[in-house]
């Protein structure tokens, strides 16, 4: 029930300067496709062809605060704050659009759109006997939209790999895949593109080229198709403009850093404010409230309803895209490192990826249903979309380093809580 997931929150969130193995703040909406709510707040989103629809909540909550200093404003569904991956699942669903529109085929070929993969290069090693200089060959494989959505590439973050940080520091190279340039961006593959499995920088390519094809930056393009029909008042590329920052000044949350005896300390934002690309990967800051908007969208897609997505489009969204090599690459990133601690107890044939996010082909033990969706951010937010108990939910935090065991631990408690006392508490009628 509801009181189970407040308390739940409010036992990890710190309590006065003791942040020792605890979350700073947190809020979590919990939504599904009926529009059943247990209390408000409600929303309500302009719909082109069937009126209106009241968007209403499972449950909403939150707890702790949004800066360090004990005086700072209370954690909630409407603080505001980057959550870096979570941009991925919308990126995608505006990649899905002009796919429709004919302006691109998923399995057509974007190097002619994107320069920096039409000159991109295999890197197979280094040559020690040559000083450690990199061992790079050219590609020849086409890489494709469907490559890109699924993280097939081969192309990683290089702040997370060894071999592309020994790469850039051969070359003298001083950005970063966080530094939001296209140059940060541009990294060799670590295979030929179809042959494995890799995360990375894959969406932001997407996104550019969906800039190419329509005219328009990624930014303009959310804005039109996403966030306006969406009524998303609070989501942005842009939190330093005027017309944001004057919204939202009061509701930022600060990120944190846990230090090696677990407490937590403000650190900087390890991403631009003002970006000079707009990350279709990475870049977007929002509160709870405004992702929910989209996610309960989502539910409506994957039943026909929505206005977003045609049906069979969506389908494919929620399709096990990789064999089994890119399967086994998954689960090597994937389980045990806390990048998806929900996955922790799976084998390799038991996940997946659609063109959006990670799959679960079996039942979790906390409860959610095979064929569901998720993804995660650097600063340990989440999502997860279920189609067959037609759920969805969305937690944000704002803690570093990624993969966080307090913030994992805190996820899996919290779904527990979701598929164990809220969910059947609504199917029996019980408040």
């Amino acid at each position: 029930m509801a009181d189970k997931l407040d308390s739940i929150l409010k036992k990890h969130v710190a309590q006065g300067n003791d942040t020792a193995n605890k979350v700073l703040g947190a809020s979590l909406i919990v939504t599904n496709e009926n529009g059943i709510s247990l209390s408000p707040p409600f929303f309500v989103v302009n719909h082109e062809s069937n009126g209106s629809f009241v968007l209403e909540v499972l449950y909403f909550g939150s707890a702790g605060r949004t800066k360090l200093a004990l005086d700072a404003p209370k954690f909630a569904t409407d603080s505001f704050s980057w959550v870096a991956s979570l941009t991925k699942l919308i990126t995608c669903v505006c990649v899905l659009q002009i796919v429709e529109r004919g302006l691109i085929g998923l399995d057509d070929d974007v190097r002619p759109l994107v320069p920096e993969l039409a000159s991109a290069q295999i890197l197979k090693g280094f040559g020690e006997e040559n000083g450690g200089a990199p061992i790079l060959v050219d590609n020849t494989t086409p890489i494709t939209l469907r490559n890109l959505l699924t993280h097939t590439i081969g192309q990683g973050y290089d702040v997370g790999d060894p071999d592309l940080m020994r790469w850039s520091q051969y070359t003298g190279r001083t950005v970063n895949t966080t530094s939001s340039t296209r140059e940060g961006w541009n990294t060799p593959l670590k295979f030929e593109p179809g042959k494995g499995w890799y995360y990375g920088t894959a969406i932001d390519w997407a996104g550019l080229a969906l800039e190419v094809l329509t005219g328009t930056t990624l930014g303009e393009y959310m804005q039109q198709h996403i966030f306006d029909p969406l009524c998303m008042d609070d989501t942005t590329f842009h939190p330093l403009r005027p017309e944001i920052h004057e919204k939202v000044k009061d509701r930022q949350v600060s990120v944190v850093y846990r230090g090696e005896d677990g407490t937590l300390a403000e650190g900087p934002l390890i991403t631009p404010l003002e970006p000079p690309v707009e990350s279709g990967g990475s870049g977007i800051f929002t509160t709870a409230a405004d992702y929910f908007k989209f996610l309960q969208a989502m539910l409506l897609e994957i039943k026909g309803k929505g206005m977003l997505l045609k049906k069979e489009s969506v389908d494919e969204m929620f399709r096990p895209q990789l064999d089994a090599k890119q399967q086994e690459d998954q689960a090597k990133l994937l389980v045990g490192t806390g990048w998806a601690p929900e996955f922790d107890e799976l084998s390799a044939s038991e996940m997946n990826w659609g063109l959006a996010g990670a799959i679960n082909l079996v039942d979790l033990v906390t409860g959610r249903k095979k064929g569901s969706m998720m993804w995660a951010g650097v600063v340990n937010p989440h999502w997860f979309i279920d189609p067959t108990t037609g759920i969805a939910a969305v937690l944000v935090i704002s803690i570093l380093p990624f993969g966080d065991s307090v913030s994992g631990k805190l996820w899996r408690e919290l779904e527990t809580a979701i598929y164990g006392d809220l969910i059947p508490s609504i199917g029996s009628g019980k408040d």
